[in-house]
């Protein structure tokens, strides 16, 4: 899910990075509506090692997944 900041709510990636365009699904659920953080957090950081990130940027970069709106608001 999207916000004007350009970055999507659950992932944390860039929506211009997105293929499809990002941003909200057409009918305003997640993708994984029963993902926890701590596994998206595992999804994103396989992803980025897949897309040959170090281990530990892409540590780095999961470490603020918590932080997104999707997360804050379901804490």
């Amino acid at each position: 899910m999207a916000t004007a900041s350009g970055y999507c709510q659950s992932c944390g990636m860039p929506l211009k990075r997105d293929e499809k365009g990002g941003g909200t699904n057409a009918d305003g659920k997640f993708t994984f509506p029963d993902l926890t953080v701590d596994q998206m957090q595992v999804r994103v950081k396989e992803k980025l090692r897949e897309f040959g990130f170090p281990g530990f940027i892409a540590g780095m970069f999961t470490s603020k997944i918590p932080k997104l709106k999707r997360w804050s608001e379901n804490q």
